[in-house]
């Protein structure tokens, strides 16, 4: 294990990635375990609050994501404080995108259906963490030979052609695989080949005047979303808690 962490990470540089991606995702479940607890009113924890005012944790995050982000510029790649200061950065970032779906909406939706967006935003920056991790590189390039890397054209049609896949994708209405297109082109082409979905930019303009692929992509999208939305809960509620409205609807 030591041998291959000096290998992979340590020495390509990505022990600052690694601390931070680990800073990252400890934060965001401590946080949750003890937002949870409050909300039961067990521990010894409680809400911050300055002259009446409730302060949100996405506050002290910002604060250290901009600390944490300034010296692991300041101290350059490697070394003992650009170690540090990733560790600073991954947890403002867990206590940041914590809430998210709180500066999505700009109100307290942290306990609300609308409030599982920041652990979609969780879940999706820790994905793209490890995928940068592993030695993913942002639109194929790392799936290129030392040759066609030598070749700048080459590269930057490879690069050119993903950034108009991804985007396309993205037109289609399918954010989560526009993203990972950015580092898995392969995701991009089965999102390019299946139907857009309703109601996203791609359907407004092809699917218009054309009421059978409109009819197909309502019916995909039911049954995708009626498919994934029991796993997506389970995952949801195990890793942020129930909503207020499902524990009113187990009290009831």
């Amino acid at each position: 294990m030591g041998e291959w962490l000096q290998r992979n990470i340590v020495e390509p540089g990505k022990l600052p990635l690694l601390l931070a991606l680990t800073a990252f995702v400890l934060t965001f479940l401590i946080t949750r375990m003890i937002t949870r607890l409050i909300r039961a009113g067990k521990g010894p924890f409680g809400n911050v609050s300055s002259g009446g005012v409730h302060i949100h944790h996405v506050v002290p995050g910002v604060v250290l994501i901009v600390a944490g982000g300034f010296g692991a510029v300041a101290s350059g790649v490697r070394g003992f404080g650009s170690g540090v200061f990733a560790v600073v950065f991954g947890i403002g970032a867990g206590l940041v995108l914590d809430e998210f779906a709180l500066i999505l909406h700009l109100d307290d939706v942290y306990w609300t259906e609308a409030g599982r967006k920041s652990v979609e935003a969780v879940v999706l920056t820790a994905a793209l963490g490890g995928l940068l991790l592993v030695g993913s590189a942002p639109f194929g390039v790392n799936d290129m030979s030392d040759d066609e890397l030598q070749d700048r054209g080459t590269v930057l049609v490879t690069v050119a052609v993903n950034v108009l896949l991804s985007l396309t994708v993205l037109f289609k209405g399918k954010i989560k695989m526009a993203v990972f297109s950015v580092f898995i082109p392969f995701v991009g082409l089965v999102g390019l080949v299946r139907l857009a979905r309703p109601g996203s930019p791609w359907a407004r303009r092809f699917y218009r005047r054309r009421p059978r692929a409109r009819a197909r992509a309502l019916l995909r999208a039911y049954r995708h979303d009626r498919r994934w939305v029991g796993p997506g809960r389970v995952l949801g509620d195990w890793l942020g808690g129930k909503t207020d409205a499902e524990l009113s609807r187990k009290g009831a």
